[in-house]
């Protein structure tokens, strides 16, 4: 009984954590500053917040001298993902982003094979053809937010860069050391961009108003730091159906919240949804097939060697 209530626990951990994953979108449409210096406080604050979290919890901050590098370089990668992610909300709205970034998948399939040196599998192949449909209702009907969907595509390819990259990250060092030194490295990469290539800004952009702030430390405390520790606890209790099949309704919960709160800004045309429908449907009938065929313990069938 005490396990089935843990258990059950843990789930709604999970859905807490996706919910507060698409609450991200929501505070990048509220917060009024620019894309990069937004993603340059976000990854300054939960660098602390996170060093400070395993400080306390005596865990070493050290790490070989390869793996820093490695993932300060990923840092850099996700720093750009989040930029292009922020601004693709600047430039349409949070339900065209979500749309976009839900094709992570597509990107992340076809990159896989190459990075592990796999071959490609033939339900990759289907379900990405449909996920391309699927972007295709959504350029068709929605030629106003086309420059936020290109931005929402790149920000997902970049998604997808360090998905695969930390895939091989994880089996050689601490998760919580790999996200704090992505996170500083990012930061870094953002005050390097803002400092030679834009010309780093006045102390009057810091002079943010009082409720920029507060999305800022809620979007940096609760969506960054608080929900990457939650997260890690809750996938080690549930399994990875569970978890795979539970974070692919981060863009449903998202684009809900987006309808709730902002309305009409928020309401795309017929088109739109059935392209979006289509993706998310890609993504959950692509963890339902890899669990039936690891319970029928067969190796996929491979389309291209």
């Amino acid at each position: 009984m005490k396990a089935k209530l843990a258990q059950y626990k843990n789930i709604l951990l999970l859905h807490l954590i996706v919910l507060i994953f698409g609450f991200t979108a929501i505070l990048g449409k509220l917060i009024t500053i620019e894309s990069d210096l937004l993603v340059w406080f976000r990854m300054g604050i939960a660098t602390i917040i996170l060093a400070a979290y395993i400080a306390f919890n005596k865990s070493t901050l050290r790490m070989k001298k390869g793996g820093v590098w490695k993932t300060v370089l990923t840092g850099f990668v996700i720093a750009a993902h989040w930029i292009f992610f922020f601004e693709a909300i600047n430039q349409s709205n949070v339900s065209i982003t979500l749309a976009a970034i839900s094709s992570t998948s597509l990107f992340t399939s076809l990159l896989e094979p190459i990075v592990f040196k796999r071959k490609l599998l033939w339900y990759e192949v289907i379900l990405g053809g449909a996920a391309i449909v699927g972007l295709y209702f959504i350029f068709k009907f929605e030629l106003d937010n086309k420059l936020g969907l290109i931005l929402g595509l790149i920000s997902a390819a970049l998604a997808a860069t360090f998905t695969v990259i930390n895939g091989t990250l994880t089996k050689q060092y601490d998760s919580q050391k790999i996200s704090l030194y992505e996170l500083g490295g990012g930061f870094l990469a953002v005050t390097a961009y803002l400092l030679f290539f834009k010309g780093f800004p006045p102390m009057s952009d810091f002079m943010l108003s009082p409720s920029d702030w507060f999305y800022i430390l809620i979007l940096a405390v609760v969506c960054t730091a608080f929900a990457f520790v939650v997260s890690v606890e809750v996938m080690k209790e549930l399994t990875p159906f569970t978890v795979s099949l539970t974070i692919n309704l981060e863009p449903v919960y998202g684009i809900i919240l987006a309808i709730f709160i902002f309305g009409a800004d928020e309401q795309m045309s017929p088109g739109f949804y059935a392209g979006a429908i289509i993706i998310l449907s890609t993504l959950f009938a692509n963890v339902l097939i890899k669990k039936r065929l690891k319970r029928k313990n067969t190796t996929p069938p491979t389309l291209i060697d």
